[in-house]
């Protein structure tokens, strides 16, 4: 499974992505739970972030959804820190 994370917005706006493939991860099936769930819960229609917020573009295996910063449910918060940490 190919995980890519992208961040976007912030006070300086600066932009951040990065991909892992938990192929060959240690903790491959929580990722995938992880991904699977974030996938599955999809876009929230109408939301916006606060001004200065991120805004975050997930995609796995070409399936993409979107989420900002502060309404980010736990499962992307844990995705988001996973994949910019490691895949960095």
């Amino acid at each position: 499974m190919r995980i890519r994370v992208r961040r976007t917005g912030g006070f300086a706006g600066i932009e951040r992505s990065a991909e892992i493939d938990t192929s060959d991860h240690p903790d491959a099936g929580e990722l995938a739970a992880l991904a699977e769930t974030v996938v599955s819960d999809g876009e929230r229609e109408g939301r916006r972030g606060v001004p200065d917020g991120f805004s975050y573009e997930i995609t796995v295996d070409g399936r993409t959804v979107h989420c900002d910063d502060p309404d980010l449910t736990e499962a992307q918060r844990a995705l988001i820190q996973r994949v910019l940490k490691e895949g960095a």
